[in-house]
C-alpha cells in the first residue's frame, strides 16, 4: 500500500505564502495539507512526527531582524517544546533522520541556510556554512527568471527538469558560501539544483537574469540525500497558466511549471516511479 502524504505548511511571525504552498500540496495530490502556526509546534499542539513533508513558505520572518530568517533560526535552535522536555531543533532533526522531506522557498530557504539544514555538508544539520544576503542591486527584486536544473543533482523534487520559469520577490537572495572550500564541495557533490539562466538555459551572472548576484548563479541547493531542498524563486506562485505574466499572449499548458516540484515530492513519498 502506498504511503500517505501528510504535508505541514508552517506559518507565523511574518510568513505570507502559506496558502499558495498548501494549495500546491493539494493540487499535487497530498492526502493531508495542514497550515500550522509555529506556536502550535512550540506548545506541543502539533508534532512534526505526524507529517512527512515539511513546507517552509516565503515571507519576512520576524521582520528580517538580524538578517533574513536569522531570528527564526534562533527560535528553532533554542526554543523548548512546552511539556515535551525537548528542543524544537531536536524534533526537526528526528523528522529529517526519519526520512521526511523539506521544501524551503524564499524566506524558507533563508531559514534552512541560517539553521544549517542546507547544504548540511557531511550530514551536519546545525552548522551554518553559507548565507543569503542583500542583492547586489541594492533593491528588492520582483521579477520572473529562468532557471536551469542540474540533472546530476540528487534532488528528489526536480527529477526530469530542464529549464523552468519562476518568479522571484526578495531583497536578500544573494547566495554566498563561507569559503572557497565550501563552494567547491557544494559543486563537487552536485548540491546545486537550480542556477539563474538565460531563456536557452545558459547560466548567467548578468543582471537582471541573475537578480541578486549569487555565487556561481546559484538559485537553489539541496543536501546530499536530495530530500532537503531550498530555492529563492517561488514555484508555488506558478501553479496555473494564468499565473504566468504572458498568459494572454502565449499558448501555455493549463498546469504551471511550479506544480511539478510538489508532485515529485508527493510521488517520492508514495514510493511511486517518476
Amino acid at each position: 500500500m502506498a504511503n500517505q502524504v501528510k504535508a505541514i505548511i508552517l506559518t507565523g511571525n511574518g510568513t505570507n505564502c502559506e496558502m499558495e504552498m498548501a494549495h500546491a500540496c493539494k493540487l499535487a495530490g497530498a492526502d493531508r495539507y495542514d497550515i500550522v502556526h509555529i506556536s502550535e509546534l512550540l506548545h506541543g499542539e502539533k508534532r512534526l512526527s505526524d507529517y512527512n513533508f515539511l513546507n517552509l513558505p516565503g515571507g519576512f520572518l520576524d521582520g528580517d531582524d538580524l538578517g533574513s530568517a536569522k531570528a527564526g533560526a534562533n527560535r528553532f535552535l533554542h526554543a523548548t517544546i512546552s511539556g515535551a522536555n525537548e528542543m524544537l531543533i531536536e524534533e526537526l532533526l528526528k523528522f529529517i533522520n526519519g526520512g521526511g522531506l523539506i521544501l524551503g522557498v524564499c524566506n524558507g530557504f533563508q531559514l534552512m541556510v541560517k539553521l544549517g539544514l542546507l547544504p548540511a555538508l557531511d550530514g551536519n544539520y546545525t552548522k551554518q556554512t553559507t548565507t543569503l544576503t542583500f542583492n547586489n542591486s541594492g533593491r528588492f527584486e520582483d521579477r520572473w527568471v529562468y532557471l536551469k536544473a542540474n540533472e546530476q543533482s540528487p534532488c528528489v523534487f526536480t527529477r526530469g527538469f530542464d529549464v523552468v520559469y519562476y518568479p522571484v520577490r526578495h531583497g536578500e537572495g544573494n547566495f554566498i558560501p563561507e569559503s572557497l572550500a565550501v563552494s567547491e564541495e557544494i559543486e563537487r557533490k552536485n548540491l546545486v539544483v537550480f542556477r539563474y539562466a538565460t531563456p536557452e538555459g545558459k547560466l548567467t551572472m548578468e543582471y537582471p537574469a541573475n537578480p541578486n548576484g549569487s555565487t556561481n548563479a546559484i538559485a537553489g541547493i539541496c543536501n546530499e540525500t536530495g530530500r532537503l531542498f531550498g530555492l529563492m524563486p517561488h514555484p508555488e506562485a506558478f501553479l496555473h497558466r494564468t499565473n504566468h505574466p504572458r498568459w494572454t499572449r502565449e499558448d501555455l499548458p493549463e498546469e504551471g511549471q511550479g506544480l511539478a516540484i510538489f508532485r515529485n515530492a508527493v510521488n517520492f513519498i508514495r514510493g511511486s516511479e517518476f
